[in-house]
């Protein structure tokens, strides 16, 4: 790192000045955002715990000290972590441009970026928790861009103690006039399905619930509900007052409704969906009609209306009204310079938020084309192609070549911006893994409600991209049913908690364990399973028919297959496993043993495949996936029997307080070979597509007399693994019809 010496302060004419500390006040702050400092060649500053000692008497040192506040969660770090060895340096770079043609880079708008030399990993750990942004930033106020000749493009914005509207009509009318292929033609949204008639809308003229009409353009709220009784919802035996003009009495409505209304009011808009008002809450066919439209509320809404500070809905939006926002921007005149610590970013924001934490609120976001999020600092704008936000001038047409620090900073979307060219297969699943995981991450206050509060995701996906039947066939208990040979290998994700839905309030009986639905906690896909930088992917399906018990019936799924790429000099020189057909046999089974369907869990996955059994053995400093009751944890499979029982055959996440060592194990798919996976001394080296994707499975008591149905035993999911394939052959493993519930 360079010395403070090379860049000495100038005497500058100073006006009501912040005072610095000797080690600040050697730095030339002009020299430096007008030519920059290289990432190599930092300016040290000293230790860290130095600088945030000298923060009440150095401007500079408290801007800093902001900044780690801000983005390493310096107050939220436990007491412990030792920051000593974290030393600090500054460098100084550009930061985006808005026009074309690109200016130099001289006048290109620069900021200050704090250095530190290390970053704990318990740090690091909190940071992606929290979605911080990991780069401190300081950026220079727009009012003083003209010292350095250049525009206030992405330079710092003073936010008030109220929203400037003009400001938020201003990124609506970029988006409307500027995104229209992207955020008004929504490549996943059928432009000409329209609402239907039972829809209703709050006229916010009227103040009364008015019937949604055709092409109106409405704004939608999404907030979180707790806090407040059941006076102010829609109710059988109020709609119809509050369907005359005047009839909804703003007195009663909680003060987040209250403001979004005067919201539209301000933005000259008429109509606002909300769910408490516009759906009728004790009417069950009510709500099952509006759950189902989810997708086109929200798809078709001009723009939601997101209140993200507080924790329910007296919350307010903070804002709109003077002496409701909570948290301000500190900025400082350090060398006739007015400086500041950006605010968080939207992304960081919405992962520490009461709102980020509920189920039903994530669909609302993903669904939603253009959002508005009103929180304790400011209020920000994410369409599908920009974010905005009150602290940063970042405005633009997007240009070719334009870029901003705030454009990657937003929640983003459930699926791509734009049409897919090609092949859909891997495309519409790669949507829903991250669905799946970001979804399984929330709470739900209902569990009933675990399949409904993504419903309109599901549907909006199988709209998207036009799998056969709908969503009511392309998914069932929120799985992707078309890709099952994909999606049916889940892991449990990070989170305190994984364990089985045994019950759940107002169900009859218990959703199935292969589906992530059946299981409470957070859930991942693509889960590594050694050192190694990738993780073994889904290379050939080896389940040639799956069955559903549903209704009474055996139904048959229409599954996608996975075709395994084969090469010939590799197929010459191993024995590659034979799956066992069951189409007809299943045909079969089903003429002689009707009566006995009904023992069936609902929702039961019959289907054939092979079973063996094998030892497992925890992995001594394997990565746990949570902490506390239904910690999960990365097990060794290996051979029950033989000279090879102690070597390593494949791995596999399960309890940590598994009861047995050895599991029965049935084939589902063929995997992608990876390091460190088996021991290779003992049963050879891996080849192409040589490992056998496995679920652990136990038994489940059927209902009644506990025997079996259809010939074979209820199984449960416990987990899944990969096995070498040449071990699981030397098992000789057995066929048999697999009745998963």
């Amino acid at each position: 790192m360079r010395r403070l010496l090379e860049f000495p302060s100038r005497r500058l004419k100073q006006k009501t000045e912040s005072p610095l500390c000797s080690t600040c006040s050697k730095l030339d702050l002009h020299h430096i955002l007008l030519h920059g400092v290289l990432y190599e060649h930092p300016i040290l500053l000293g230790p860290l715990v130095e600088v945030l000692a000298k923060a009440g008497r150095c401007a500079l040192c408290g801007l800093i000290k902001t900044a780690f506040q801000r983005f390493w969660l310096l107050d939220k770090l436990p007491a412990d972590v030792d920051l000593g060895g974290v030393d600090l340096g500054l460098y100084a770079e550009r930061k985006g441009n808005l026009i074309a043609p690109r200016p130099p880079e001289r006048e290109l708008c620069h900021r200050l970026i704090i250095l530190p030399s290390d970053r704990p990993q318990v740090v690091y750990d909190i940071l992606s928790a929290a979605r911080s942004n990991l780069v401190l930033h300081i950026q220079l106020m727009q009012e003083d861009a003209r010292v350095f000749k250049r525009r206030p493009d992405v330079h710092g914005r003073r936010v008030g103690d109220v929203v400037a509207i003009d400001l938020v009509k201003k990124w609506l009318n970029l988006c409307v006039a500027h995104h229209h292929d992207v955020c008004e033609e929504v490549w996943w949204r059928d432009r000409d399905e329209e609402l239907p008639s039972s829809v209703r809308m709050i006229d916010v003229k009227k103040m009364a619930i008015v019937p949604y009409s055709p092409r109106s353009r409405y704004v939608a709220l999404s907030y979180v509900w707790g806090g407040v009784g059941a006076e102010y919802q829609s109710m059988r035996d109020n709609i119809s007052q509050r369907m005359t003009p005047g009839g909804l009495d703003e007195s009663i409505l909680p003060a987040t409704i209250v403001d979004a209304i005067e919201l539209c009011r301000r933005l000259g808009e008429r109509y606002l969906w909300v769910d408490a008002l516009c759906i009728i809450q004790d009417s069950a066919a009510d709500k099952a009609v509006q759950i189902g439209v989810m997708e086109l509320i929200y798809g078709g809404s001009f723009v939601t209306v997101f209140a993200i500070g507080g924790h329910n809905a007296h919350a307010g939006l903070p804002g709109l009204r003077k002496g409701t926002r909570t948290r301000h921007q500190r900025i400082e005149r350090i060398q006739n310079l007015r400086l500041s610590v950006p605010l968080t970013t939207l992304a960081s924001v919405l992962a520490q938020s009461v709102w980020g934490t509920r189920g039903w609120t994530y669909q609302e976001v993903m669904l939603s084309r253009r959002r508005l999020f009103f929180t304790d600092e400011q209020v920000y704008f994410e369409c599908l192609r920009e974010v905005f936000s009150e602290d940063v001038v970042a405005e633009n047409t997007h240009v070719p070549g334009s870029n901003h620090p705030l454009r990657y900073t937003g929640i983003g979307g459930f699926t791509f911006n734009t049409r897919p060219r090609g092949g859909t297969a891997h495309e519409f699943t790669a949507g829903y893994v991250v669905v799946v995981r970001e979804y399984t991450q929330r709470n739900l206050t209902n569990e009933l409600d675990a399949i409904d509060a993504v419903s309109a995701l599901t549907r909006a996906i199988a709209k998207a991209f036009n799998l056969g039947g709908g969503a009511s066939k392309a998914f069932r208990y929120g799985m992707l049913i078309t890709d099952l040979n994909q999606t049916l290998f889940w892991h449990p994700g990070d989170g305190p908690s994984f364990t089985r839905r045994r019950s759940v309030p107002g169900l009859r009986g218990t959703w199935p364990s292969w589906a992530w639905v059946g299981w409470r906690g957070a859930v991942q896909y693509r889960h590594n399973w050694s050192n190694a930088e990738s993780y073994p992917r889904i290379a050939g399906s080896l389940v040639d028919v799956w069955y559903i018990y549903e209704d009474g019936n055996l139904v048959e799924l229409d599954v996608n297959p996975v075709h395994r790429m084969i090469f010939p000099d590799v197929e010459k020189q191993v024995t590659r496993y034979s799956p066992p057909s069951g189409r007809e046999r299943i045909v079969v089974l089903l003429e002689t043993v009707k009566t006995q369907l009904a023992r069936l869990p609902e929702g039961t996955l019959i289907f054939y495949a092979t079973s063996a059994t094998f030892k497992v053995l925890k992995l001594a400093g394997g990565p746990p996936t949570n902490d506390g009751d239904g910690r999960y944890e990365l097990y060794a499979i290996l051979p029950s029997h033989g000279p090879k029982s102690e070597n390593a055959a494949g791995r596999v996440y399960l309890p940590s307080d598994l009861s047995s060592s050895e599991l029965e194990f049935i084939v589902l798919a063929y995997a992608d070979g990876q390091n460190d996976l088996h021991d290779e001394e003992a049963h050879g080296k891996r080849y192409s597509t040589s490992f056998l994707y496995v679920m652990a499975v136990r038994s489940l008591e059927a209902e009644g007399d506990g025997t079996s149905v259809l010939g074979c035993e209820l199984v449960e999911r416990v987990g899944v693994g990969i096995v070498f394939e040449p071990v699981w052959l030397d098992a000789r493993p057995q066929e048999k019809l697999v009745c998963l519930a």
